[in-house]
């Protein structure tokens, strides 16, 4: 335990509550959090309920989701909803989305009648839209006032907003006609209209977009806030840029471990229980390994030329992880520049054909490589017989093969995938290597009939 949660516990311990409310109002909501975060659930208790419900409340918005879950059993109900009331409507919303129905429902029920009403209209949407992420707390003003009574507002209200970087302009009906950057406010006169600092250009998002969208549209337009509106433009709520890199953090996570051949885990690793691990991760091992065993099918095939050639089953895990590999890069960076918007479907043959050169000169080097290095073995030794340069040929053009046919298969599946509407990174590293380890070992003893007839075999 860090020491600065060590001394928290032994302040709670000892009835030192003075101390410990002194203590955590002195850190940043951030660490008072990390160090709470440590706690036992009931020492947790007992320093939120030491806590000014307004404190309180910043530092539960830091909590990972699973500490907040524990902390709100150990509080209770009633508690529980002093210091939610005060949460953050998107982080409230968030840690409420997690919650099965039943809490969902005990906790709302708590809530004072105007949060109620905001939680409620918030998690009707559903997963995975931006109208979870929004917050109805915004300052949005009218184009005929004057930027001296906007900022007179903004002393009134904007304690209550999200964020006060954008100011928001909309017409007798609510819907949505312009944007304005709060700095733009304080350089210009205070009888200035906002209509003269008006471009009626903006960004929106809309109520139903995803939100790995919303997240490249802040990507590409380099906002710390973005307005959602509903299907007839009216302002509903924003969305800050805190609550897309959450959503960049979940999907970067989702994908890795999709990458490592696995289901989601959709909780953190240590809170994944022993049985819904296996759950999570047999599946994907049993597919590979069914997948694998046509590797065996496949050497069966050329059990005859094995049996007269025993030299090219040296070199079997060699080619078939040459190909592994190639397949395995070129798989991993086109669905990564899927995902960030670099390629596009469109681009399909223009990435074929540039990782056909990638693939060929990746090909060649191996194969020169493969090539050298038994052909100085030969020089010393006859571990590969008198037909040593026919081998090493085989080795070469097999490699070449192989790594081309892997960057391709790695670098077209993810396409493939998209289109047919499914994530592309279910065609992870260990999907692709198993694919291409059945069709480099049919490359590999195809390439031995042709160049070994005759003469081995």
């Amino acid at each position: 335990m860090p020491a600065a949660s060590a001394d928290l516990a032994s302040s709670i311990h000892s009835g030192d509550f003075a101390a410990v409310q002194n203590a955590l109002l002195h850190l940043r909501p951030p660490e008072a959090a990390e160090a709470v975060a440590t706690l036992p659930p009931a020492d947790q208790a007992a320093a939120f309920r030491i806590l000014p419900h307004r404190a309180a409340a910043r530092v539960f918005e830091y909590l990972p989701p699973p500490d907040q879950k524990a902390l709100t059993d150990a509080l209770g109900r009633r508690d529980s909803a002093a210091v939610l009331n005060l949460v953050a409507d998107d982080d409230r919303n968030r840690f409420l989305q997690e919650l099965p129905e039943q809490e969902t429902t005990e906790i709302l029920a708590l809530l004072t009648p105007e949060e109620r009403a905001e939680a409620t209209a918030l998690l009707k949407y559903p997963p995975g839209v931006v109208g979870r992420l929004m917050t109805p707390h915004y300052v949005a003003v009218r184009e005929n006032q004057t930027v001296g009574q906007v900022l007179d507002y903004v002393r009134e209200h904007g304690k209550d907003s999200e964020t006060l970087n954008v100011i928001y302009v909309i017409d007798e009906q609510g819907v949505l006609v312009d944007d304005i950057r709060i700095r733009e406010l304080l350089v210009v006169a205070l009888e200035t209209k906002m209509s003269k600092l008006m471009d009626r250009r903006y960004v929106i998002l809309h109520t139903m977009d995803r939100q790995e969208d919303a997240l490249d549209l802040f990507r590409r337009e380099d906002r710390s806030a973005l307005p959602v509106v509903d299907d007839g433009g009216c302002i509903v709520g924003i969305v800050t840029v805190d609550d897309v890199l959450d959503v960049a953090t979940e999907t970067a996570t989702r994908e890795m471990q999709k990458f490592g051949g696995s289901e989601t885990l959709d909780e953190p690793y240590m809170q994944v229980t022993l049985a819904h691990m296996i759950r999570k991760r047999a599946g994907w091992l049993i597919v590979l390994f069914l997948g694998e065993m046509l590797t065996a099918t496949a050497m069966g095939f050329f059990e005859k030329e094995i049996a007269r050639a025993v030299v090219l089953a040296l070199f079997v895990p060699l080619i078939i992880s040459s190909g592994g590999n190639s397949g395995s890069q070129g798989s991993t960076l086109v669905i990564r520049a899927l995902a960030v918007g670099e390629v596009k479907l469109r681009d399909f043959w223009r990435v074929i054909r540039r990782e056909v050169l990638v693939g060929l000169a990746l090909g060649v080097i191996l194969g020169a490589i493969g090539f050298l290095r038994i052909s100085l073995w030969s020089a010393f030794s006859d571990i590969y017989g008198p037909h040593w340069l026919m081998v090493a040929t085989t080795v070469a053009f097999a490699l070449v093969g192989v790594v081309l046919w892997g960057t391709l298969v790695g670098c077209g599946l993810p396409f493939i995938l998209r289109r047919l509407g499914f994530d592309p990174a279910t065609s992870s590293a260990p999907f692709v290597a198993t694919l291409v380890d059945v069709t480099g070992l049919i490359i590999y003893f195809s390439v031995g009939l042709v160049v070994l007839r005759g003469s081995v075999l």
